[in-house]
């Protein structure tokens, strides 16, 4: 399960990449300029194409579901390390920008979290009428 879907996300990391570093080069920066960004929205541009067509097996759509899930992670988990070393090194105030972002994030969880539930009531039926799993009342 694990291999499949690895050529597709290598594709779009590949194509990302390339397309970050030209970004930068346009920008003037010597750098990677939202390249991990651009491959992320590829595989998932992609991959729902691909499923929507039938074209994609359901062991790749199960690798690419197991490679998602890890690479997210560890790619924020790498731009929290590199953003934390910029802000110290930047002075106070890219830090306490950052510091306020996460804290509005923290602030929309709540907010998020109800319109999940709301939406997810819709989804079920026979839930929102009072239904047990049984059809029973």
């Amino acid at each position: 399960m694990v291999i499949y879907g690895v050529a597709l996300m290598s594709g779009c990391m590949i194509v990302g990449t390339f397309l970050g570093y030209l970004i930068g080069d346009l920008v003037g920066i010597d750098a990677n300029v939202g390249g991990v960004g651009i491959a992320m929205l590829l595989l998932v541009i992609l991959s729902k194409r691909l499923m929507d067509r039938d074209q994609l097996s359901k062991l790749a759509q199960n690798g690419i579901a197991f490679w998602s899930a890890m690479y997210i992670p560890i790619v924020v988990a790498m731009a929290s390390i590199q953003n934390v070393v910029a802000a110290f090194s930047a002075g106070a105030l890219a830090f306490i920008a950052g510091l306020g972002s996460v804290f509005a994030g923290f602030l929309l969880i709540r907010p998020i979290a109800a319109l999940s539930r709301n939406g997810s009531a819709e989804d079920a039926p026979g839930e929102a009428s009072g239904e047990v799993s049984g059809g029973v009342k």
